[in-house]
């Protein structure tokens, strides 16, 4: 099977020619694997998939044109009505933002007590001294004001996890620059939940290159050094 090592990206599959030549060619969207319910996505084109198999399968025979150029998926799950994010709202966004972080990786640490693997020796070192802090706040939703507290009360607790995420989405390449390709990831998880991340992305990009750097990253989230 000449096919076997042979990967396509996203959107395409591999075909062998008459002469068992492998290449790729576009994903026919009619025959992608069936999916559950909370597998669908959400294109930006305002349209429901039933997968990032059809997504990407009908981009690709869309190759070449402005719709296809312009075709990405928004988030995970079926379209829905995302309201507005107001000043207000995102002004507050980095205080839940950096608590979610943060019990993440609180949430890793316990689960390596039991069974390593999630983090490496030396991030588990790092997010010990956050997990031993007895004046860190549990897990939950907390005021605005509580998290500002904690945040200036606690500042050092907060620097890891915004530097770990950063570096978590800084992988193609390692460039310390993260793209919208980079970010997509986090942000198509998020949008159903926190339906701020898009503006606050795009407010992180200081100087408007589409690019993210570590120095904007950490600004957003109130991290000075």
């Amino acid at each position: 099977d000449t096919c076997r090592n042979f990967h396509c990206k996203r959107g395409k599959v591999c075909h062998a020619d008459k002469q068992g030549k492998p290449h790729c060619i576009c994903q026919d969207p009619a025959a992608c694997p069936s999916t559950k319910d909370y597998e669908h996505v959400c294109g930006t084109d305002n349209k429901t998939y039933d997968g990032t198999c059809q997504l990407f399968g009908t981009k690709c025979q869309l190759e070449g044109t402005k719709i296809g150029r312009q075709l990405h998926l928004d988030y995970m799950g079926s379209c829905k009505h995302i309201p507005p994010c107001t000043d207000y709202e995102v002004d507050q966004f980095p205080l839940r933002m950096r608590d979610w972080l943060k019990n993440i990786l609180i949430q890793y640490y316990e689960r390596d007590l039991n069974t390593s693997g999630i983090l490496t020796e030396k991030q588990r070192n790092k997010v010990k001294k956050i997990y031993q802090n007895d004046k860190r706040l549990a897990a939950g939703d907390h005021p605005v004001e509580l998290l500002l507290h904690d945040f200036e009360k606690n500042y050092h607790m907060y620097v890891y996890p915004v530097h770990w995420q950063f570096h978590q989405l800084d992988q193609h390449p390692v460039d310390r620059l993260l793209t919208h390709s980079e970010l997509a990831p986090l942000r198509a998880s998020l949008v159903p939940m926190e339906h701020c991340i898009t503006r606050f992305f795009q407010e992180c990009d200081g100087d408007q290159d589409k690019l993210i750097a570590l120095k904007e990253w950490c600004h957003c989230f109130g991290i000075k050094e």
